[in-house]
């Protein structure tokens, strides 16, 4: 069954013609189409008689995911790093005091944060990098309906009713994830964000599991995944790739920052993967990488190119010099293998903050 797509048209030469008017009437020129389809869609929900529950879901879940971008639109030119972990752990715990340095190291790069906006993890790590410097994704919970004090009263914070668009925040925001030791919730967001990274459904982003020296928290998850998942071939080799642990806050903001360091974004444009750096490899560094990932390259191999026609259009990062390869769209983890790869051969280490970045490797982008 094919994937659904938003139509333009409601039918109704009368009804499509009142649209176009409230269009040009509400002064909607940029994006008018995609606005046009938001349009008929609703009405499409009406005149199939959705549920009021179903449309309530609907409306709600556009509410929040416009107010996000509303917060999030002004700080685009930041890097931004998402903080999971424990809302139950004290200020007193290790794994406290460890992601306060963490916030602390990665403000000196000029990285911004995202967290739950809740107690123990959350609130360290916006003690470490700075309220300034902090986003807040809230959840309205049963038991709790107030973002913690230290964020309470910021105006970069949103806050949201369903876990889905909190997740969506979350995932299209970040630039890169660092977790600490959790409950249900951080392990969820563990394994959403790998399968995501892992199926292509989300770009590549550094992964990074941090824990006080001492903790067996991460090394015993991942004794698990080593055991049951990679032991019974429930997932590849490269996809242990998708994270690196470490007991170190330093050693977690330089894994992190560095991931950028000559990398910058991908996009899908047709059959290509086009790859953006923040600066040339050497033509050597691009045969290099052509016989070293041959088996992620379904024909020809990788090649410096110029801007395509799609980034050109829609002016995305046209000044970037860039590679592209056939990408055979299955081996994620390998993908992330290449990137770091080509930080290595990139040499020149730019780790501070740059201009959050927009991935796109949707297979229908021509």
């Amino acid at each position: 069954m094919a994937i659904p797509t938003a139509r333009s048209s409601f039918g109704s030469p009368e009804v499509d013609q009142m649209i176009t008017e409230l269009l040009a009437s509400g002064g909607v020129d940029v994006n008018a189409d995609l606005v046009r389809s938001l349009l008929v869609t609703g009405l499409d929900m009406s005149t199939a008689e959705v549920d009021t529950l179903n449309l309530k879901i609907a409306s709600q879940a556009l509410a929040e995911i416009l107010e996000s971008w509303n917060v999030f639109n002004p700080h685009n030119e930041r890097s931004k790093v998402t903080i999971f972990g424990s809302a139950r752990t004290k200020p007193e715990h290790p794994d406290y005091q460890i992601a306060v340095e963490f916030g602390q190291l990665m403000a000196q790069r000029n990285w911004m944060a995202i967290t739950g906006a809740g107690p123990g993890i959350m609130t360290a790590g916006i003690e470490g990098i700075g309220v300034e410097n902090s986003f807040g994704v809230s959840i309205v919970l049963p038991f709790e309906k107030n973002a913690a004090p230290i964020i309470r009263d910021s105006d970069q914070l949103v806050t949201y009713k369903y876990f889905f668009t909190r997740k969506l925040t979350f995932m299209k925001e970040s630039d890169a994830f660092a977790l600490f030791p959790g409950g249900f919730g951080t392990l969820d967001e563990f394994f959403e964000l790998l399968t995501l990274i892992q199926t292509g459904k989300s770009y590549p982003a550094p992964v990074v599991l941090l824990d006080a020296p001492g903790s067996t928290y991460w090394s015993g998850l991942q004794e698990v995944i080593n055991a049951e998942l990679l032991a019974n071939e429930m997932i590849s080799q490269a996809d242990i790739n998708l994270y690196t642990h470490t007991q170190n806050a330093s050693e977690a903001v330089e894994i992190l920052t560095s991931f950028y360091s000559t990398y910058h974004s991908i996009r899908q444009v047709g059959p290509n993967l086009i790859v953006r750096l923040r600066h040339a490899v050497s033509e050597d560094a691009v045969k290099a990488l052509s016989e070293e990932f041959s088996d992620i390259i379904t024909d020809g191999v990788i090649e410096s190119t110029e801007a395509t026609k799609a980034e050109v259009r829609d002016n995305d990062c046209v000044d970037l010099p860039r590679l592209k390869l056939a990408f055979n769209k299955r081996a994620f983890g390998r993908l992330i293998q290449m990137i770091r790869r080509i930080n290595e051969l990139g040499g020149e280490a730019k780790t501070e903050s740059i201009e959050n970045p927009v991935h796109d490797i949707s297979p229908e982008e021509f």
